[in-house]
């Protein structure tokens, strides 16, 4: 059975892991190597089960662990073309470990087959990816995006677990603090996903046969776990499917304290 753990999620840092008890993978390693490891143990996996890290994109809240961890470990690091140029240029990358353009294509790690597919955000060249464990189950996520464009639905339908930004709520990003500038970036078309542009997509992956949903990057200024959580539950009951039983809604904690893991 595959195991899938949100480590660290929202501005202030996202990691995920994938994989099995033997062996897995992190998406991501935004937050220090030493709080990635207190995180790991919290959770009971053991960073030697750690295959590779896959980079989403460049900005400090997904990678500021990697080139320590990835050094530690000596984890081969995985990201698009334009993601590894700007982590090249930012000092992100060194010897210690190996650096590799993902293509399209995907490869196989950890007995998952990684497929990466292109996001909408403000930075090189962003993905997400979408794994198959090695029991056939498939994850996809997908955060740091202002839509979900032909290519994000496409990778994102009939996977069993799908991880999607919910980023903000409208009102509160609206009338909060805010400058307008940065309000304008998150509202655009290479921003954040809202609360409600993600609760009106999920229902059309649960008719493709997605029966777990966790919503991810919340921001901390601008949303609440409890609204982002009502928001996506409310448009899946009206549209006739019931919490438990057709599917599982989640929210993904700030920091994983209680160490725990979804088994799917």
């Amino acid at each position: 059975m595959a195991r899938f753990c949100t480590l660290f999620s929202g501005s202030s840092g996202n990691s995920y892991y994938i994989g099995s008890e033997q062996a897995g993978i992190l998406v991501d390693a935004g937050r220090t190597a030493k709080q990635l490891n207190i995180m790991l143990d919290n959770c009971g996996i053991d960073p030697g089960a750690i295959q590779a890290i896959f980079v989403t994109h460049e900005h400090s809240d997904h990678i500021k662990g990697l080139r320590v961890f990835a050094s530690k470990y000596h984890l081969p690091v995985f990201a698009s073309a334009g993601t590894l140029s700007k982590l090249e240029s930012l000092g992100c990358l060194c010897p210690k470990y190996e650096a590799k353009v993902i293509e399209n294509s995907g490869l196989e790690c950890a007995g998952m087959l990684i497929q990466p597919f292109h996001t909408s955000h403000d930075c090189s060249e962003s993905v997400g990816y979408r794994i198959k464990t090695r029991d056939e189950r498939t994850v996809a996520i997908s955060t740091d995006l202002g839509f979900l464009s032909d290519e994000v639905k496409s990778a994102l339908t009939g996977a069993d677990m799908i991880v999607l930004e919910s980023n903000h709520d409208i009102g509160m990003l609206q009338n909060g603090p805010y400058p307008y500038s940065l309000k304008r970036r998150i509202l655009s078309k290479t921003g954040h996903l809202s609360n409600t542009d993600c609760a009106e997509s999920l229902c059309s992956f649960a008719g493709s046969g997605t029966t777990r949903f966790i919503l991810a990057h919340l921001s901390s200024e601008n949303n609440t776990p409890e609204l982002a959580y009502q928001t996506s539950l409310c448009s899946l009951t009206l549209s006739g499917l019931q919490q438990g039983t057709d599917f599982e809604l989640y929210v993904a904690p700030k920091e994983n304290r209680e160490g725990k893991l979804i088994l799917f």
